[in-house]
């Protein structure tokens, strides 16, 4: 009875040792060695390698440029941040001298993102950016892959129209990013070159132009009316200027900008608006039904009270003068 017994807790203890570890130890196991890959990129591509070189013969001045973005501290908390950096540069940095032209073997985006990148080209065959710029324009000359986060995950408001639009006005309000995009227009007859438009004046219509762009993104205006998230950037002539777009009860900013919080905020205070009132106060846009009705109810009762009034003191006055005839 014994024997049997024996072979079958080897069995069990066979099967346990052959069993796969569970996913989260796994996910762990994976994360931690994307983590030390990175930090032997890092152990050069970073602001402390200026100073202190972790090997000789570094290209100080190349590795300069390349110091800022990503960084050990930025990049584990972007979209790309549990990604190996081979994963899209390419294994040949592995290999230290870098070889002769490891950058063009970076990864495209499409080869992660290929069904995203099927609409988006559709929408960027529309917009503005593509009339000049279409074989300059990349994924990468608007989204920082080594800082930026999708919307959801950022939750703030402010905090997505911060890094959105620092992709617009990084270049747009820039003299050195504009010159650097359209240095390939720069014209061969010694004229100047393609001056960066004063978005200032453009907007000038907007009031608090500036402030406006601290509250909500350039695309709330710049993209297709409908459309909660495009690619399709319109031209000045074809942006939004009606300020009931969004300064109204049914403000397009519930559907872009506050489009990930609505569901929470609804359960949470009730009412469908509370997700711009909890963290902004949009003129005309800030609405509670349940407080409209009060409103409106003690507005007609005002004017109630008041034809009531006017009707008492017009009969009294017939009364009156009744008296006197009598």
């Amino acid at each position: 009875m014994q024997h049997p017994l024996r072979l079958w807790m080897l069995f069990l203890l066979f099967c346990a040792a052959a069993a796969p570890l569970p996913a989260s130890a796994d996910t762990a196991s994976s994360e931690e060695s994307v983590r030390q890959a990175n930090a032997a990129c890092f152990s050069c591509h970073a602001p402390a390698a200026i100073h202190n070189p972790p090997r000789p013969g570094l290209d100080l001045s190349a590795l300069t440029k390349l110091a800022n973005s990503p960084t050990p501290e930025t990049y584990p908390g972007s979209n790309h941040g549990k990604v190996a950096c081979t994963q899209c540069h390419g294994r040949v940095y592995d290999d230290y001298p870098h070889p002769e032209g490891a950058r063009e073997k970076r990864s495209d985006c499409a080869e992660c993102h290929a069904s995203k990148v099927m609409r988006i080209e559709q929408q960027f065959d529309a917009s503005v950016h593509a009339v000049r710029l279409r074989e300059r324009f990349t994924c990468s000359t608007c989204h920082d892959p080594h800082r930026d986060l999708i919307a959801y995950r950022l939750v703030e408001p402010r905090r997505i129209v911060a890094q959105d639009n620092r992709h617009c006005l990084g270049c747009h309000d820039s003299d050195a990013a504009f010159a650097r995009t359209f240095s390939h227009l720069a014209p061969t007859d010694g004229t100047s070159p393609k001056a960066r438009p004063d978005i200032d004046r453009i907007h000038a219509w907007l009031p608090n132009t500036r402030l406006h762009w601290e509250s909500v993104r350039c695309v709330e205006c710049h993209t297709p009316a409908g459309k909660s998230l495009s690619h399709e950037i319109l031209a000045k002539d074809r942006a939004e200027r009606q300020c009931v777009a969004c300064h109204s009860q049914d403000s397009a900013l519930k559907t872009r900008l506050y489009r990930h919080l609505q569901k929470e905020e609804n359960e949470r205070l009730g009412f469908f608006n509370s997700i711009i009132l909890t963290h902004a106060y949009v003129l005309g846009a800030t609405r509670n039904s349940l407080l409209d009705a009060i409103v409106g109810g003690l507005f007609a009762l005002t004017l109630l009270g008041i034809l009531v009034h006017a009707a008492g003191r017009v009969l009294g006055w017939f009364l009156r003068r009744r008296r006197k005839d009598e």
